[in-house]
């Protein structure tokens, strides 16, 4: 086991620091971030040339280094040899936390592996500042982040959370945003509460709060712009008897099968419309939407 001592006076190379950036508004950029961006050595971003914005901004000198999804391979032995030489690097997302739905993870597990500390600065993050005013429960809660895009992927992954209790947060691309809720009604039923958060922190910062048919009349009729946050009411009941079948969607009722009872998805088809007593083609139908 290695026990990391920020302040470990034998340890001579350098530290790798998380550096949260605002989400929308620079007001929200921390003293501490950006005195730590003006000391390191170099700054590992995401996308040089938006963080060039940033640094702009504040008056920060520090050379960039691009690190992001396509080259993180090449990268991290590179941002290693200069934090063992004693330089120490601060690595940067776009917008908010590094590694939450975004690159750094690999860069923080390599550094750990070679006994380099790594030092996170507290900050911006869109889930948790959606979560604390969509008005759904915010002392248990999940955060998912970018679901699947094709229908049938992203319904498979819905369908493992149908029994969550917690408070579900996704993001979305504004272009998918109505899908997903489409998604949402055809897994969890249309009553389920969902909270619609775009534009955070920014001029246009705007909250849709309704159940999951409401969010998507909502959204039929308007387009929408700017990344959005959906944020998910979690089960209010948690199905564990078949005898509660009665009050599910057909979807629900075959995840249930398959997933909980066992059941292949070709006896799970049987099963359940044996006990609906609809045809089975029809219930094979639904089951491959």
């Amino acid at each position: 086991m290695f026990k990391q001592k920020s302040y470990d006076k034998l340890y001579t190379g350098g530290t790798l620091y998380l550096v949260p950036t605002p989400i929308g508004n620079l007001q929200d950029m921390t003293f501490r971030s950006v005195e730590t961006l003006k000391k390191v050595e170099y700054i590992a971003s995401e996308d040089t040339r938006n963080t060039q914005k940033l640094l702009n901004h504040f008056e920060i000198n520090t050379p960039q280094i691009s690190f992001h999804d396509h080259n993180y391979k090449e990268r991290i032995p590179e941002l290693l040899v200069k934090l063992q030489h004693g330089e120490s690097i601060a690595q940067v997302s776009d917008a908010g936390m590094p590694s939450i739905s975004d690159p750094g993870h690999e860069l923080v597990v390599a550094a750990i592996a070679q006994g380099i500390p790594v030092v996170p600065l507290p900050g911006a993050t869109a889930g948790v500042t959606a979560l604390v005013a969509s008005g759904l429960p915010a002392d248990r809660f999940s955060f998912y982040g970018f679901l699947k895009r094709k229908k049938n992927e992203q319904q498979t992954e819905l369908k493992n959370l149908l029994n969550q209790v917690e408070t579900q947060i996704f993001y979305e691309s504004p272009h998918r945003v109505k899908a997903t809720v489409a998604n949402f009604i055809e897994v969890f039923g249309p009553d389920r509460q969902v909270v619609l958060c775009r534009e955070l922190t920014k001029l246009h910062e705007e909250f849709l709060r309704g159940t999951a048919e409401e969010v998507y009349q909502y959204l039929a009729d308007h387009d929408v712009k700017g990344e959005c946050c959906l944020l998910l009411e979690g089960a209010t009941q948690v199905v564990t008897d078949e005898e509660s079948w009665q009050e599910w969607s057909v979807s629900e009722h075959l995840t249930y099968m398959i997933e909980q009872e066992g059941l292949t998805s070709k006896d799970a088809i049987k099963q359940v419309a044996k006990l609906r007593k609809v045809p089975k083609q029809e219930v094979y139908m639904i089951y491959h939407q």
